[in-house]
């Protein structure tokens, strides 16, 4: 398997060790922006054109540069017609030059998927299987971390996600808790959001996001945020039956306080499981899932206000 990777961060290094763990004989290109950087990964071949690069020999093009650069990128990429895996979130905004983006990957039917790596947690996954046939009366989603704890030893004030001009932004960065909620209810009747960035923080970026999506017998309720020092990812589902309270961090579902699922897996595993999927089932497939033209949808709900 032939992979090149465009943009080489903290988020790269996990998909990378999910595909040496998938394949062993990976070739893995990476093209850096600046004509001085090494590599300090074993394996990884550093490339600085696209023009050196044999597009039509690759398997596919990982994008995991700054969310910044994720048009421009796309734009040189689309005429290659070669399958995507992109790093959420797809965009840093929306406009009608995204959107005309948007449509001419879908016209060429390029394959593209978007990552979306906690639609592979066990316990999210479990949920979708046990609220098959459940009448829902209420969702509430909530996600809190203390950003300075992210990157140890980096200024988190240096950093994409504290910085609005760089495309960051507590309701974009955590867009995960939006997509799965949209794979698992679906889209939205009608949406409300309100974004802040008032905290202890001091961020340009917003650091608080709360979201109302109401469907026709049920409202969901999301609520992020940078600032809450003892981390919290949590789902609640009130039914007719009882209530499920699914904790993302510990991997668990407990319905009417008793714990009826429970893995040993943790949301890092989940990397590989969704390298795993694209591989088999996206480009060896065909399947369509989670392209660019869903995820799309699901960021103007995140970016709606």
């Amino acid at each position: 398997m032939k992979v090149l990777i465009i943009g080489l961060g903290s988020i790269a290094k996990k998909h990378i060790a999910a595909i040496n763990k998938l394949d062993q004989s990976a070739e893995i290109y990476a093209l850096r922006s600046n004509p001085h950087s090494k590599s300090d990964i074993a394996g990884v071949i550093d490339t600085y054109n696209l023009n050196d690069v044999k597009v039509s020999e690759l398997d596919f093009v990982l994008i995991s540069n700054p969310t910044s650069e994720h048009f421009s990128t796309l734009q040189q990429l689309v005429e290659f017609d070669i399958p995507l895996f992109i790093e959420k979130p797809l965009f840093s905004k929306i406009n009608e030059e995204t959107q005309s983006l948007v449509d001419e990957f879908e016209k060429k039917e390029i394959t593209t998927y978007v990552a979306c790596n906690l639609r592979f947690l066990d316990c999210i996954k479990e949920l979708k299987t046990i609220l098959k046939d459940a009448k829902i009366n209420e969702v509430s989603v909530y996600c809190g971390s203390y950003l300075p704890n992210w990157r140890p030893g980096v200024d988190f004030r240096t950093v994409y996600s504290a910085n609005k001009e760089m495309g960051g932004g507590v309701h974009i960065d955590l867009i995960h808790e939006l997509d799965y909620v949209y794979w698992l209810f679906g889209n939205p009747d009608k949406t409300n959001s309100f974004f802040s960035n008032t905290s202890s923080l001091k961020i340009s970026a917003y650091d608080y996001a709360n979201y109302l999506w109401t469907y026709k017998t049920f409202s969901a309720s999301i609520v992020l945020n940078y600032f809450r020092k003892e981390s919290k990812r949590s789902i609640e589902v009130v039914t007719d039956k009882g209530t499920y309270y699914v904790d993302l961090l510990k991997n668990t579902i407990e319905f009417n306080n008793k714990c009826i699922f429970a893995s040993q897996k943790r949301i890092a595993d989940t990397y590989y499981n969704q390298i795993e999927f694209f591989v088999k089932n996206i480009l060896i497939g065909r399947e369509k899932f989670n392209t660019i033209k869903e995820a799309n949808t699901i960021l103007k709900l995140c970016m709606k206000d």
